[in-house]
């Protein structure tokens, strides 16, 4: 072997690499070639060992101008210049689509982490993800331990979507609602998969409440009261309040958490409670005694601090927590918290068999009837109590998971999203959260936690109908920058410039104007996608349902040629046993016939008997 055989496809190579930074791909192709041409040589010459080692440093130097940060944003950059800035159909795939979602189902769900890989991927995908949209021909998904955060203004679809959620809920679903559709829409298909109860605080299109729930309910653990009490004072708090509303909200809940508490260790309702707020005297009296039994004596200086002020700071003190008992005077809503007339029908809401019998509870609610304390306590009291429930489970998942679907979250139900966005999902509550707006969102939370929220969110949809400016510049920030051919003509028309410009990949006009049915996607992992969000109504289970309640006869008939076609099988299987029943030939019974054929053989006449068969006893030969 000679130097020309390294030299040459070393040149090779060098030429190879500049033609293809310099754009001259068939150059690159052939130089590549030839180099190619002395590898067997080269192979012979140097020996195997010394050829690994070599192949492996290329690798490495490979690998490492690969993954370093220019060529990083240089992928990234011409990725979206090709892509036009959104997802692509490999990116669905690769990152939220039917297969991903399966791959992930032993994580998310620990009973399914045994099956084999047939078994996965039958398994419906409904049961460890949520329906996006569909974008093409592909449906874009969403695991179930992520949070799923709904924008959009009134009538654009949020509720039709978040109905079909609802039923593909694998396990007990909670729906939070200012409205009685979503109770119409799934009630009958979730009643199929275990009990239906509804809490209806507001007395909404004459549903009665089949559930109560007493605020004062297990808050005879000190951490449970002041978990209530924070509850139900967020419900009455709005963000942007100055640093002194945030002390007397501080002060607020303490002092709340302690006349709850009392009214546990002495099996007092919340009516007692609105008693002591308003005659502090009465208080002094019975409920310093009633804290003496407490085994955290926390409380009681709380609310010797509080009965031992002055006038004014406990007039600010009561002033706060007065509307987070405000419910107390609808009639609806005391019934609800099981303080009006005894009904039959009604009982207290068990948690552990709402979860372990798949039910679905509707929470009923509106900001105008001053409800949105008792539901939002009741809302933290069922999702604390599942995740406690999880960590006795394997995984510390509950499976199937909850879901928690909160229509109109920032009117009746303002939980804690800040803190539960990030702790929920890993435990087996899958939170979908629907608002009008983020300045719903900022006006409810404020900055910081609405911040939180949404960096917390696996996926945020917006429906369109926004016409904030500062929404819709947020959300077209958060799509990105595309490259855009732009034509320059100078003033005299003579000559042209082919140039490129950067643009939104969506504009703030395109997404408050998107058609109805038509979803922005902003999902963690993958570029934007725009797809079409399907209603409940779209869904071939339910249409066929309607079918079926509208043309019950025609129905009934297609049922029955249904099942004659399934027992056509069967018929034709009984039908030929049959034929080879009556021609079963004995055996040696041959005969020969009075006339020999033309070419002097004789002619074998076969004698046959009709034998019965087992499947056939109606045409059994008779004499």
């Amino acid at each position: 072997m000679n130097l020309w055989t390294f030299l040459i496809p070393v040149a090779a190579v060098a030429g190879t690499v500049i033609a293809a930074k310099r754009g001259a791909t068939v150059l690159a192709i052939c130089l590549g070639l030839v180099a190619l041409l002395p590898m067997a040589a080269l192979a012979t010459a140097v020996g195997l060992p010394v050829l690994l080692l070599a192949a492996v440093a290329g690798g490495v130097w490979a690998w490492h101008r690969w993954t370093r940060s220019s060529a990083t944003v240089n992928r990234w950059g011409s990725r979206a210049r090709r892509k036009s800035g959104v997802a692509s159909t490999l990116d669905v795939v690769r990152h939220a689509g039917s297969g991903a979602m399966r791959r992930r189902a032993g994580a998310v769900r620990p009973s399914l982490a045994g099956m084999d890989r047939r078994d996965r991927w039958r398994l419906p995908v409904p049961e460890v993800a949520v329906r996006l949209c569909r974008s093409g021909l592909l449906w874009v998904w969403s695991s179930v331990e992520d949070v799923t955060l709904i924008f959009g203004g009134p009538r654009t679809g949020k509720s039709g979507w978040l109905a079909g959620q609802i039923l593909d809920a694998p396990g007990a679903a909670l729906v939070a609602s200012t409205r009685g559709d979503l109770y119409d829409l799934t009630t009958g298909r979730r009643a199929e998969r275990g009990p239906v109860w509804v809490f209806n605080a507001v007395g909404l299109a004459n549903l009665p409440s089949t559930v109560t729930f007493d605020p004062v309910l297990g808050c005879s653990d000190p951490v449970t009261a002041g978990e209530r009490a924070t509850d139900m004072l967020a419900a009455t708090t709005r963000a942007g309040s100055s640093g002194d509303r945030e002390f007397w909200d501080a002060q607020g809940r303490r002092v709340l958490a302690a006349l709850l508490h009392a009214a546990a260790l002495g099996a007092k309702t919340m009516r007692d409670v609105l008693g002591w707020l308003a005659d502090p005297e009465a208080a002094s009296r019975e409920v310093t005694v009633l804290l003496r039994r407490s085994p955290e004596p926390a409380f009681e200086l709380d609310l010797g601090q509080f009965l031992g002020t002055n006038d004014r700071t406990r007039s600010s003190i009561t002033s706060t927590i007065m509307p987070a008992l405000g419910w107390l005077t609808s009639p609806a809503a005391s019934a609800a918290a099981g303080l009006g007339e005894e009904t039959p029908w009604a009982r207290p809401l068990d948690v552990d068999e709402l979860l372990a019998t798949n039910g679905t509870v509707y929470l009923l609610g509106g900001e105008e009837a001053q409800v949105a304390p008792l539901v939002c306590a009741l809302t933290g009291h069922i999702a604390r109590q599942a995740r406690r429930t999880a960590a006795t489970k394997p995984g510390g998942r509950l499976d199937p998971p909850l879901r928690l679907a909160l229509d109109e979250a920032a009117l009746i139900c303002p939980v804690p999203l800040e803190s539960w966005t990030a702790d929920m999902g890993g435990r087996g509550v899958n939170i979908i959260c629907a608002f009008q707006s983020r300045a719903q969102l900022l006006a409810r939370y404020g900055t910081h936690d609405a911040a939180t929220i949404l960096n917390n969110s696996g996926s945020i949809m917006v429906f369109g109908g926004t016409r904030d400016r500062d929404d819709l510049q947020f959300w077209s920030t958060l799509t990105g920058e595309r490259d855009e051919p732009a034509d320059t003509v100078d003033p005299a028309r003579h000559s042209t410039a082919r140039a490129t410009r950067k643009t939104a990949v969506l504009s703030p006009a395109q997404i408050a104007n998107l058609p109805a049915g038509r979803v922005l996607v902003i999902r963690r992992g993958i570029p934007p996608v725009i797809g079409r969000a399907q209603m409940i109504w779209q869904r071939r289970e339910v249409r066929w349902a309607d079918f079926r309640d509208d043309h019950p006869d025609l129905v009934a008939r297609v049922e029955e040629i249904a099942a004659w076609w399934r027992a056509l099988p069967a018929r034709v299987a009984r039908r030929v046993r049959r034929r080879r029943a009556v021609a079963r030939p004995i055996r040696g019974a041959l005969t020969v016939g009075p006339h020999e054929p033309p070419h002097g053989r004789p002619r074998l006449v076969v004698v046959d008997a009709l034998l019965p068969d087992e499947d056939d006893r109606d045409h059994r030969p008779t004499g």
